[in-house]
């Protein structure tokens, strides 16, 4: 078996998992009713392009794969599914990278607006930002069947920006809580209130791991695909087959990170979890009758 057939058969795995993981977490939020609905939606998104993903990018790129090794496949059909997985990996990498900044900043106003964050963060304008992502994200998507250097140009930067944020985000964070944390420890004795707040900021702390965990999954399975393709693009790393299996290698653990999310949810975040073994139970049921 080639490098290119393993590769087939593991993204066609990775395909089933992720659409059947991302279809049981996008049915588990909608039964979820602790989570905050801004925050919910912006979960809900990133599940959804997760499940795109597995069922459309990765086939794509599966077919594409196998095309490359098969003797008399046309070129034309070759050069026409190499761009179609590629703008639908762009369109949903970019709008998975988005939504996973933008919880990062979600979690952020949490803790900075306090009493105002239902009045800061509604779904109304959640909603909008992530009909922009999906416009700028598709936009990314048509750069690549005019030209993929501009394409990922813009893409990498665009990442470049969301990471950013999200780390600035995480800084603010930790050091609001180290704060936080001083205030309780110098705070006179019997303070009221005082255990209720430190529950509620343990319960944040919480949800702010279970958000970094998501991130910092979705960084290590982009870097190595990120610096394959800047050394293709820019460095003139030579077209050669090594250069073609490390380009496929990183683009699959890429597209391991949507099968990966559905886990980190379920092991993170107990709502979603004991939801998820719910729906798991009804299905056994409609099975057994």
């Amino acid at each position: 078996m080639s490098v290119f057939e393993f590769l087939s058969v593991f993204n066609i795995f990775l395909s089933i998992t992720a659409s059947l993981g991302n279809a049981l977490i996008l049915v588990a939020l909608h039964k979820e009713t602790s989570l905050h609905p801004p925050t919910k939606l912006l979960f809900r998104c990133l599940a959804f392009t997760d499940l795109c993903v597995g069922v459309i990018s990765q086939p794509l790129f599966v077919v594409f794969l196998l095309s490359s090794v098969t003797p008399g496949v046309n070129w034309k059909f070759i050069f026409c599914i190499d761009k179609l997985y590629k703008a639908s990996s762009f369109i949903l990498c970019q709008v998975s990278v988005f939504t996973s900044s933008a919880i990062s900043v979600d979690r952020l106003l949490a803790l900075l607006s306090g009493l105002r964050y239902r009045q800061v963060v509604t779904l109304p304008r959640v909603r909008a930002v992530i009909t922009c992502f999906w416009l700028v994200g598709t936009l990314c998507g048509a750069m690549n069947f005019w030209n993929e250097s501009i394409a990922f140009t813009v893409a990498f930067a665009l990442t470049t920006f969301s990471v950013t944020t999200s780390a600035f985000s995480y800084a603010k964070i930790f050091r609001r809580l180290r704060q936080y944390k001083f205030q309780v420890q110098t705070a006179p004795q019997g303070q009221p209130n005082g255990r209720q707040t430190s529950l509620n900021i343990a319960r944040y702390k919480k949800s702010v791991s279970s958000v970094l965990w998501v991130q910092l999954s979705l960084i290590a399975c982009y870097i190595p695909f990120i610096v394959v393709v800047t050394l293709i693009t820019y460095r003139g790393m030579p077209g050669n087959k090594l250069s073609e299996i490390a380009f496929c290698v990183t683009a699959t653990l890429t597209y391991l990170n949507s099968s990966l999310n559905p886990i980190l949810y379920c092991w993170r975040i107990k709502t979603v979890r004991l939801a998820a073994k719910d729906t798991i139970n009804q299905l056994n049921c409609c099975k057994s009758f």
